[in-house]
């Protein structure tokens, strides 16, 4: 491989090495008011997503449910090696969510889910000390899940369904920390994919012998997001043989979605609904990130991901006969081994408080509201794995992070 092809191939690796999916816990404003609980959960359609198991359980025949959120995140790195001090100026995010289900009969209920479980949109200051690495990344996926759920026994429910999902990736970053054109410009590389789908499915089982005691259990299939069409773009390289010609070239690259085990109970009393959820997301699938060109070159990036847990906790208080008020917590295990963490997705571990209402407007509409304030770990970290122009020799890029997010949804729900 000739050196403009191994310059290439050095820069789009380090560009998609970072692209993990970036989960996010906006599928409903009444669950993420009870701490993203919700497998072992009967409130509304909403149940489509976290237990397919529970839409039979719905009392009412037609059961909408749809809403959205604002995201507004803020991450701050320092570097007190070289003095420098940086933090995101990130677009708010607005990912929705909106399921339909429809009792056939007692036994058997049909539904369909459209929602947002992975996402991020991270924007840096143009030429900050890390824009070799990342200025600017926005990574999307929609997932549509059709789902049938039916009555097994008295106390056992099961419920599935196919899911497809689309997504899509923008990203730009400086091609190095020093190489710029002629008249100075950063060169710059731009990797820009969309309408990218796959398949995977989802399956539950709910079991529920009383009225006041619930047991869920709910797995979601690994999904490869697989990009074939995309395009890298490189602009203000200077003219020379040993950099890569500013214009376009394609690229392929399979990107997992992994595979997540949620267990969960919920026990009711009189007014008061206690819910407790586990889930286990597999992120070990993602060892590596392979990239093929259309040069005919291939190389292999290492990622190292490990599996992750979250633990949630729930409670939801039927104050009247129409407000009903929420509250909950979580903690969210990065799944980010040391040496890998990058700041196009600075996710470390976090903790989730949140907090929510319902108001009943009528009998079959009711306006939900949640908020959730995530405050993640102050971590100091590097990313060991990018070797500048010329240099066979990695150079790591290390530095303290201080993230948070708050998220605010509105929601209705309606039934008849």
């Amino acid at each position: 491989m000739n050196k403009i092809k191994v310059f290439v191939v050095l820069c789009l690796i380090s560009t998609f090495a970072y692209a993990g999916g970036y989960r996010v816990s906006t599928q409903s404003n009444k669950q993420l008011a009870m701490g993203h609980t919700g497998v072992a959960v009967v409130n509304s359609a909403d149940v489509l997503f976290f237990n397919p198991a529970g839409i039979v359980h719905l009392e009412n025949k037609l059961n909408i449910s749809a809403g959205g959120f604002g995201v507004f995140s803020d991450v701050k790195f320092q570097s007190e090696e070289f003095g420098t001090f940086s933090e995101t100026d990130s677009p708010t995010g607005t990912p929705v969510y909106l399921y339909a289900t429809y009792k056939v009969t007692e036994d058997f209920a049909v539904g369909l889910g459209v929602y947002t479980p992975y996402g991020s949109n991270v924007t840096w200051p143009t030429d900050w000390s890390g824009s070799h690495l990342v200025n600017e990344i926005e990574l999307s996926a929609i997932f549509v899940q059709p789902t049938l759920s039916y009555q097994l026994f008295d106390s056992v429910s099961i419920g599935g369904g196919p899911i497809l999902a689309i997504g899509g990736v923008n990203f730009n970053r400086n091609a190095s920390r020093t190489l710029t054109d002629e008249e100075g410009d950063r060169s710059n590389i731009e990797i820009d994919d969309a309408g990218v789908t796959a398949w995977g499915w989802a399956a539950g089982l709910m079991f529920t012998p009383d009225d006041r005691f619930t047991l869920g259990v709910n797995y979601r299939s690994l999904i490869n997001i697989e990009s074939t069409e995309g395009t890298a773009t490189f602009s203000d390289f200077p003219n020379s043989s040993l950099t890569p010609a500013n214009g376009e070239t394609g690229f392929t690259a399979t990107l997992p979605l992994p595979a997540e085990l949620t267990v969960g109970v919920s026990y009711k009393w009189d007014k008061l609904l206690l819910a407790f959820d586990y889930n286990r997301a597999m992120w070990s699938e993602y060892n590596s990130l392979d990239l093929e060109f259309g040069n005919g070159a291939t190389s292999i990036n290492p990622r190292n991901y490990k599996d992750s847990s979250t633990w949630r906790l729930g409670a939801q208080y039927t104050a009247t006969e129409k407000l009903t008020v929420r509250a909950g917590y979580y903690f969210d295990e990065s799944p980010v081994q040391s040496g890998y963490f990058a700041p196009e997705t600075p996710r470390n571990d976090s903790n989730g408080y949140t907090f929510g209402l319902s108001y009943q407007v009528s009998p079959k509409l009711s306006i939900d509201g949640s908020i959730l304030y995530l405050k993640f770990k102050e971590i100091t970290e590097s990313y060991d794995f990018f070797s500048d122009t010329g240099s066979p020799v990695p150079a790591p890029f290390e530095g303290t992070y201080k993230s948070s997010a708050f998220i605010a949804g509105l929601g209705v729900t309606y039934s008849m």
